[in-house]
């Protein structure tokens, strides 16, 4: 028995024809249902008597197409993909296959490799993600970040390549640089400022670059500042806001364009024989990023560009700066230099207060006091200091209180061996004892609850409430 593979339309057909074979349809309401001319519906009537269902079916399927391409051609595509191109996806295949003259579609060389074995469909898990859109403006945000890796197939050691992307129209700014440093992310910042302007965000990842693990100074705990790297700093002297992102996700537009140069760059610096930092730069700026811009840049919705313009003090600002105190001597000590000040800033009293100690990209050493600039000279070394003049230590003169010392008229400084035989004294006699009432005496004088007992030319006090073993207020 034959299998027909029919379409939707052609189904409908067979169940028109069905209708007219029966009776219970004229041509002219089959036309109507089929949405064909009276004059096509009795054609395909005519073919329906004479071949019956296969007549129905269209008579070009399972044909070659008239607008295939040649087999000697094909095969001479395949030839040069397998030869020059054979971890190339297909559309950027189809794009370098155009460049050498052999005009072919990315859907049909798909369709030719798979069918070779030579690729395989890849499919990711997705997990769900909420869907954040493009800025509007032009410089409203770029996304900034740092991808590792075999650039270069190795022809020489794995670098960094800092790419930057704006959000709003996905232009491109990278650069090679050996590691993903403070140094390597103010260079890409600064090339993107030099040729666009100055952004108003910058959207990184929580790298230790970007993110201060430390812990804030009392004064910044106190204005409510958070600790900061030394991009960050930069970042607010020039008014841009650094946002950290909570995933790679987050900011997914650079992290895409990752992906995209590690199978883009890496096959054009391979086809190219570049291996050295320099060579690709250069290549970079002057042929590859051009190219790459005008196929996938697309354009912002709002025309403003809100760029701000270069400030003069740029390479001021993207800089080391560290607060150093200033010493009794009039020098400061930072990162195992020492700097000597003017005697022209003495006006300012300096000694004790902190000076910023900012080392810029060139090497060159800034002591700046209060947003101006001090006058120094650089000291070969530590500086000797005179070792400190002990004072002399006096001997203490241990003097004892005259016998006629108002401390000894009251019992004071007499010492243990005193207070120790006027305790023996003032024990009350043992055994039977008759009471008999005292009478002042000059010797004795009675102050309220309490008693003044003559010992010798001193009194000694004793509460009533007290037991006789102590004699002691």
């Amino acid at each position: 028995m034959e299998t027909l593979n029919m379409n939707r339309k052609e189904r409908n057909r067979l169940t028109i024809m069905t209708g007219i074979k029966s009776g219970e349809l004229t041509l002219v309401q089959a036309a109507g249902l089929a949405g064909l001319s009276y004059r096509q519906v009795k054609r395909v009537w005519r073919r329906y008597q004479d071949q019956g269902d296969a007549g129905l079916v269209h008579r070009r399927r399972g044909q070659v197409s008239p607008r295939r391409m040649a087999p000697k051609r094909r095969a001479k595509i395949l030839a040069r993909v397998e030869a020059r191109y054979p971890d190339f996806g297909p559309t950027l295949a189809a794009e370098y296959l155009s460049a050498d003259g052999l005009q072919v579609d990315h859907e049909t060389l798909r369709r030719w490799l798979l069918a070779e074995g030579k690729w395989t469909v890849r499919r990711r898990r997705q997990q769900h993600r909420q869907w954040r859109e493009r800025k509007p403006c032009f410089g409203a945000m770029v996304q900034l970040d740092g991808s590792d890796h075999d650039w270069f197939e190795g022809r020489r050691g794995r670098a960094v390549l800092m790419v930057l992307v704006d959000d709003a129209t996905g232009e491109v700014g990278a650069q090679f640089f050996e590691q993903e440093t403070t140094r390597a992310s103010y260079d890409s910042f600064e090339g993107w400022v030099r040729r666009s302007g100055v952004p108003q965000s910058v959207y990184v990842d929580r790298d230790s670059i970007y993110r201060c693990e430390g812990v804030a100074s009392v004064a910044d705990q106190l204005a409510g500042k958070e600790p900061q790297t030394q991009f960050g700093r930069a970042m607010e002297q020039l008014g841009v806001e650094l946002i950290l992102a909570h995933s790679p996700q987050a900011k997914g537009r650079v992290e895409r364009m990752n992906g995209t140069l590690q199978d883009r760059l890496v096959k054009a610096l391979r086809l190219e024989g570049i291996s050295d930092l320099a060579a690709a730069n250069r290549y970079l700026s002057q042929t590859f990023l051009p190219a790459l811009n005008r196929r996938f840049k697309v354009k912002a919705a709002s025309p403003v560009d809100v760029h701000r313009a270069v400030p003069r003090h740029l390479d001021e600002v993207l800089s080391w700066e560290h607060p150093r105190v200033v010493q009794r001597d009039w020098t400061l000590a930072c990162a195992g230099c020492w700097y000597q000040l003017d005697r022209r800033h003495e006006s300012l009293s300096l000694v004790g207060r902190q000076v910023t100690v900012r080392t810029l990209r060139s090497g060159r050493v800034q002591l700046v006091y209060r947003g101006a600039k001090l006058r120094y000279r650089e000291l070969p070394g530590r500086p000797d200091r005179p070792p400190l003049r002990s004072r002399p230590v006096r001997a203490v003169r241990k003097t004892k209180p005259a016998a006629e010392h108002p401390w000894r008229r009251f019992g004071g400084a007499t010492g243990k061996r005193f207070w120790r035989q006027a305790r023996v004294r003032a024990r009350p006699p043992t055994g039977p004892q008759v009471a008999t009432p005292r009478t002042p005496t000059e010797g004795s004088l009675r102050l309220g609850p309490r008693r003044l007992y003559p010992v010798g030319d001193r009194a000694l006090t004793r509460s009533p409430s007290q037991p006789h073993g102590d004699i002691f207020s």
